[in-house]
């Protein structure tokens, strides 16, 4: 198990259509948008951003055999494959695998509060059944459950285990993940508003919502803070997207605002799915005028 993730990951917002079923054309316009114009390094489909809690088995399936497919290879393909049951995580994780995923992205085991031990067993059981790098999701304000860098030290024992995503919010928790684990885990920004100080802390990629809106400004920034170590003008391009980041962060509207962003863009791609609504007139005049100024 070497296979190593690294740079801007777009976890893709699934498009529905009007009578609420999964839009393959617009879904597979959307990917080659990103892979082949925006050149991101990786898609993440059936993520938070792609609403999978929303979604049934057969409809999560659709969208991962639709990304698998329309990507080809050309770059990888990590699919968010979480749920609450142990069973329903290693089932989702096991099709992802045999659909040609090269990698699977798992957030916790959400509402039921599972403590340390079982989030240990939950992560342990799905290493032993599936042969695919897993991403661990560290989002204690979404899922309820804050996985603590000495159980992710644990967890990094394993060898399929070769990724976090750290959406905690706090900057302390790379440093500590990286001194725990040392080379066991890489560590990917899932902080938008962190992701300048990540790079520069050694973080080696961006599981990134504003790159469906930006791909190539995503990938600059990455280029340029975690490649190039090129600060100042890392810091500049960071300023620059800093606003539209902050709106996601402090309003959690990650699937409506770039849903709503991508249609203010020229390239619509539906609604959200029920019960969350598009953003109200104030928030889509805001973001609007967020987008001009990266647009010019």
């Amino acid at each position: 198990m070497d296979k190593k993730f690294q740079g801007v990951y777009a976890v893709i917002c699934t498009p529905f259509t009007e009578d609420d079923k999964i839009d393959e054309t617009a879904l597979r316009k959307h990917l080659r948008y990103l892979v082949d114009q925006g050149n991101v390094h990786g898609i993440i489909p059936t993520g938070s951003t792609g609403e999978f809690a929303a979604m049934s088995d057969q409809e999560l399936q659709q969208v991962a055999d639709i990304a698998i497919d329309e990507v080809k290879g050309k770059v990888p393909v990590v699919v968010g494959t979480a749920a609450v049951a142990t069973k329903d995580t290693i089932k989702r994780s096991q099709y992802a695998q045999k659909a040609g995923a090269d990698g699977v992205m798992v957030v916790p085991p959400y509402y039921c509060h599972p403590n340390e031990r079982e989030i240990y067993e939950h992560y342990k059981t799905l290493a032993e059944s599936i042969d695919l790098p897993i991403v661990l999701y560290n989002n204690p304000a979404t899922s309820g459950v804050d996985m603590l860098p000495p159980l992710v030290a644990r967890l990094a024992e394993f060898e399929q285990i070769s990724h976090i995503k750290e959406s905690s919010g706090d900057m302390t928790r790379v440093a500590e993940i990286m001194h725990l684990c040392g080379d066991n885990i890489d560590i990917f920004c899932g902080c938008d508003t962190l992701s300048m100080e990540m790079f520069l802390m050694g973080a080696k990629g961006w599981v990134a919502p504003p790159a469906n809106m930006f791909p190539n400004l995503c990938v600059q920034l990455y280029e340029l803070a975690a490649v190039q170590k090129d600060i100042q003008k890392a810091r500049e391009l960071y300023f620059k997207l800093l606003p539209l980041l902050t709106m996601f962060e402090t309003t959690g509207q990650y699937v409506q605002l770039t849903k709503a962003g991508l249609e203010i863009l020229g390239r619509p791609y539906g609604n959200p799915r029920r019960p969350l609504l598009p953003p109200t007139d104030g928030d889509k005049q805001r973001l609007r005028e967020i987008l001009e100024t990266l647009v010019t």
